[in-house]
């Protein structure tokens, strides 16, 4: 393996992230708020380790092999979140390491579960910093450093492939570094449209731009204690609530829409089911909170469902209400929306549509075969047949996502929270959501858990975003020694 060329990556990556917190700086000087200069020391100390690390190493090759691809994502993710920690930390914002680190993992990996009590009193800053984390995240810091670095060059691709998520990763243009150049584009459209909207509903620009960070990067670290709920407003609570399910959508059907390509956007079937399961979701839900909680009308309940649904199956997080006071029923959906998750191709976390969409497909062949034993039936998505191979990864995918499940509610659960609690915040914390029930509900935070069970969920949030399987082969040597990441590329 070529440590020279992931030392030299990670060098750059570091270096990218010392410009991105310089917005973050500017904001900190405008408002002459107090953490001015622990963000220019945390700059600085990102910008001389990354400069130390680009230059240290004699790597010239213009390819990146199997074990350096998996090495430079699974450690980008790490090294971005400490470094990102030193704006919360030098500040005094958070003076806890391990409180620090888990709100930067947090951010970065769009989760948005937070161990802040009193959010309002931070600085203005480092606040932005927070919530510019999830932005930076949602797409992807190192799509991002795909994009322009030509270093990378045709190892690129598995830098590409292993950062997005899905079962399924596809360039919309031959080129990667293009690709992830029209995805950028997209997410800064997005951004600024929504941000424009908010603004033109009456909240302020800096709680706009902050709002719209969380929204486009399916984050949802809210900026108030009440999260969107503090804004008295169906407007906003409406623009927040579609722009969430337009990022839980793959980022690719907007190219298509672009290029007026309208009917491969409506037979999309990864977009019709999750277009479905929001609707009956929002449907059910709207109907059991109007027959079962103080609601004055159905149209009431219609809002608040449709935004609650919105955030869970994006796990995007934000609320406008405490969802963990609704009735059972209605938490059992959203128990099960944190499972089945966005769109592959999206910002958004959990299993992703297209998952559920093969194994329901997969599982349907196995039931017809039973009846017709000689019968050969290829599973198509979107006209397209699925390669064996993918349905076994995605089989694997769901029985190991499940495994982490059970094993992490257990290991949490020694920490003496109620089985409620440890289930959900393991279910929020893998599948990138945020808020959970219980102690870190929606009007709660993860701050009663102890450092260990913290870090434990450092690590959720990143195998959820990291689609489970890069960290894992990370830090399994006898994978490393194989010679089949060296063969492949």
């Amino acid at each position: 393996m070529d440590f020279g060329a992931i030392i030299k990556v990670l060098g750059y990556l570091l270096l990218i992230e010392a410009g991105l917190m310089m917005p973050s700086l500017l904001v900190a000087l405008y408002y002459d708020s107090s953490d001015k200069t622990g963000i220019l020391t945390s700059i600085l100390i990102t910008l001389v380790v990354g400069f130390v690390m680009s230059r240290v190493s004699k790597y010239k090759d213009q390819d990146i092999q199997g074990k350096e691809g998996l090495a430079i994502v699974g450690f980008g993710w790490i090294l971005v979140s400490v470094f990102g920690a030193l704006p919360f930390v030098l500040s005094g914002a958070i003076p806890s390491w391990v409180d620090a680190f888990f709100e930067t993992v947090s951010g970065f990996t769009t989760t948005g579960a937070s161990i802040v009590d009193n959010i309002e009193s931070f600085p203005k800053g480092v606040l932005f910093w927070r919530s510019f984390t999830h932005w930076i995240g949602g797409m992807g810091i190192l799509v991002f450093t795909v994009a322009i670095l030509p270093m990378l060059g045709l190892g690129g691709f598995l830098v590409y492939k292993i950062e997005s998520p899905g079962p399924m990763a596809e360039r919309i243009v031959p080129r990667v570094r293009d690709t992830a150049k029209i995805l950028y584009t997209i997410y800064t459209v997005i951004t600024i449209i929504q941000v424009i909207l908010l603004v033109l509903g009456g909240m302020p620009l800096y709680d706009s731009i902050l709002h719209t960070f969380g929204t486009v990067g399916t984050g949802g670290f809210g900026i108030k204690s009440n999260s969107i709920g503090y804004y008295k407003s169906t407007y906003i609570h409406l623009v927040i609530g579609t722009f969430m399910i337009m990022c839980g959508t793959n980022f690719s059907l907007y190219y298509s829409i672009i290029k007026g390509k309208w009917r491969d956007v409506i037979r999309d079937q990864e977009l019709r089911q999750y277009l479905g399961i929001i609707l009956v979701s929002v449907l059910l839900i709207a109907i059991d909170i109007y027959e079962s909680m103080n609601y004055n009308n159905f149209g009431l309940a219609l809002r608040d469902s449709y935004f609650q649904v919105g955030s869970i199956i994006t796990t995007t997080g934000y609320a406008t209400v405490d969802f963990d006071k609704w009735p059972t029923f209605s938490k059992l959906i959203l128990f099960a929306l944190m499972f089945i998750g966005g769109c592959a191709g999206s910002t958004a976390g959990g299993m992703k549509n297209i998952r559920i969409l093969i194994l329901i497909k997969a599982i349907r062949r196995e039931f017809y075969k039973m009846l017709h034993p000689r019968a050969i039936i290829p599973i198509k998505v979107n006209d397209r047949s699925i390669s064996s191979d993918t349905v076994i990864g995605t089989s694997a995918f769901f029985m190991l996502y499940i495994l982490i499940f059970i094993l992490g509610t257990i290991v949490i659960s020694l920490d003496g929270v109620d089985f409620e609690s440890s289930t959900t915040a393991v279910a929020a914390t893998l599948g990138n959501i945020g808020p959970a029930f219980g102690v870190a509900g929606p009007a709660r935070n993860y701050s009663q858990f102890s450092n260990m069970s913290k870090l434990f969920m450092c690590g959720f949030m990143l195998l959820g975003r990291l689609e489970l399987f890069t960290l894992i082969i990370m830090f399994n040597p006898r994978i490393w020694k194989s010679e089949i990441f060296t063969k492949h590329r």
